[in-house]
C-alpha cells in the first residue's frame, strides 16, 4: 500500500513537473527574463575600471591653441596635459584627455566645444552631466546638484584644475546648478514611461486578447458571420488606441500637477507622432497574434518581443549606458524611436520638422506588420 502511495506521489509529481516545464511563459519569466535583465542592466551601469566622461566647454575657441586669442585657462589646462584634439567631419571641435589612476580606475575626459543650447539638448538627453563656461579666466561649473554623477565628474575635474603645477590656474571658480526646464530625471522619465505603457498596452490589449479568444473557440464562431477580418482587427486597435489616450493623458496631467511637467514643444505634433507610435505597436501586435491559438506560445513572442525593449531602449535610463557598437541597433528599436520622439517634444521643444521623419517611419512599420499579419491570420 505504502508503494502504491509513493509511486502515486511520484507520478503526480512528475506530471506537474513536465507541465509546469511545457509552459513557455514560466521559463521565459523564471528563468530567461532575470539572465536578460542582469546582462542588459549590467551592460548599462556595470563600472568599469577606467571610465569615459563627457564635459561640455561653451564655445568661446578655448579647445583650439591660438596665439591671437586671450589665454584660457581650459585650453592652458589641455595642452600642458597633451590633450589630443580632435575635429568631426561636422566641424565640431573637442579634446580627449586620459588621466590615469592605478588605485581607483583611470578617467577619459572627452571635452566637447558647444554653444549653449546645444548642451541643454545632450544634457536634457543624457549624454553629458556637466558643462563648463569660461569668461576671463572665471570658470563656471554648470551641473544638476540632484545627480551624483555630476558631482562626481564635477569634484575631480575641479582638483585637476586646481593643480599647483598650472602655470595659469582659475582666477575664480563658481558653482551654478541648473534650473533649465526639462534636465531633472523627472523629465526624462515620464515621456519613456508613457512610450512604454503604449507598447505594453498595444502587446497585451491588442495581441494577447486576439489570442485568448482564438483559443476559447471565439473567433471560430465569427467565421459563419458576414465580418471582415480588417474590420474586426481595426475595431480592436481603435479602442485600444482610444484607451492608450485617456491613460497617457492621466498620466500627463499627473505628472504636470504633482511634479510641474510642462510640454514645451507643438501639442500637434505630440498627437501625431503619438498616433503613429501606436499605429507601430499596434500592426506589430497583430502579426505577433495571427496566427497562434495558445497563450502560451503568445505570452512567449509578446515578451520576446518588449522584454528586450523596455530594457535597451531607454525608458528609465539614456541608453547611451550601452557599449557603443549598440546604440545604432537600438536606435533603430520602435520603441527607441518612439521614447526619443517624445522626450524632444516634452523637453526640446521640438515641432513638426523633428518628428516628420520619425513618424513616417513608425507609420511604415505599423502598415507593414499590420498587412502582413493580415494576410495570414487565421480565425482558428
Amino acid at each position: 500500500m505504502n508503494k502504491l502511495r509513493n509511486s502515486q506521489l511520484w507520478q503526480l509529481i512528475l506530471a506537474n513537473a513536465r507541465e509546469l516545464l511545457r509552459e513557455p511563459a514560466v521559463l521565459f519569466w523564471g528563468i530567461g527574463f532575470p539572465i536578460l535583465m542582469s546582462i542588459g542592466l549590467g551592460a548599462a551601469f556595470t563600472k568599469k575600471k577606467d571610465v569615459t566622461v563627457t564635459i561640455a566647454v561653451i564655445g568661446h575657441n578655448h579647445l583650439l591653441h591660438s596665439q591671437q586669442d586671450s589665454v584660457s585657462v581650459i585650453r592652458t589646462f589641455l595642452l600642458k596635459n597633451k590633450a589630443v584634439l580632435i575635429i568631426g567631419k561636422d566641424g565640431t571641435i573637442s579634446r580627449e584627455l586620459n588621466v590615469p589612476d592605478e588605485k581607483l580606475g583611470g578617467t577619459t575626459y572627452i571635452f566637447r566645444e558647444l554653444n549653449w543650447n546645444t548642451a541643454m539638448t545632450m544634457l536634457k538627453r543624457g549624454n553629458l552631466n556637466l558643462v563648463i563656461d569660461e569668461n576671463q579666466g572665471h570658470l563656471r561649473y554648470n551641473f544638476d546638484p540632484m545627480n551624483p554623477d555630476a558631482q562626481l565628474i564635477y569634484l575631480k575635474f575641479s582638483k585637476l584644475m586646481n593643480d599647483p603645477d598650472l602655470i595659469i590656474r582659475p582666477s575664480e571658480t563658481e558653482i551654478q546648478p541648473l534650473t533649465v526646464t526639462g534636465t531633472r530625471y523627472i523629465d526624462f522619465l515620464i515621456p519613456g514611461l508613457v512610450c512604454m505603457g503604449v507598447m505594453m498596452s498595444c502587446m497585451w490589449g491588442v495581441s494577447y486578447d486576439i489570442i485568448e479568444k482564438r483559443s476559447k473557440k471565439l473567433l471560430r464562431r465569427m467565421v459563419a458571420t458576414p465580418m471582415k477580418r480588417s474590420n474586426f482587427l481595426v475595431a480592436l486597435i481603435t479602442v485600444r488606441i482610444s484607451m492608450n489616450f485617456v491613460e497617457s493623458g492621466l498620466l500627463v496631467l499627473f505628472a504636470w500637477l504633482v511634479f510641474h511637467i510642462t510640454i514645451q514643444g507643438s501639442i500637434p505634433a505630440l498627437l501625431l507622432f503619438f498616433i503613429s507610435g501606436n499605429a507601430a505597436f499596434a500592426g506589430i501586435a497583430v502579426f505577433l497574434s495571427c496566427n497562434t491559438s495558445k497563450t502560451e506560445i503568445g505570452n512567449g513572442l509578446i515578451n520576446l518581443v518588449s522584454m528586450p525593449m523596455m530594457v535597451l531602449s531607454g525608458i528609465f535610463f539614456s541608453y547611451h549606458n550601452f557599449p557603443a557598437w549598440s546604440i545604432p541597433a537600438i536606435q533603430k528599436f520602435p520603441l527607441t524611436m518612439m521614447a526619443d520622439g517624445v522626450r524632444s517634444i516634452f523637453i526640446e521643444g521640438a515641432g513638426f520638422a523633428e518628428i516628420i521623419v520619425p513618424s513616417v517611419i513608425m507609420l511604415t512599420i505599423g502598415v507593414i506588420f499590420f498587412t502582413a499579419g493580415l494576410k495570414i491570420f487565421k480565425w482558428h
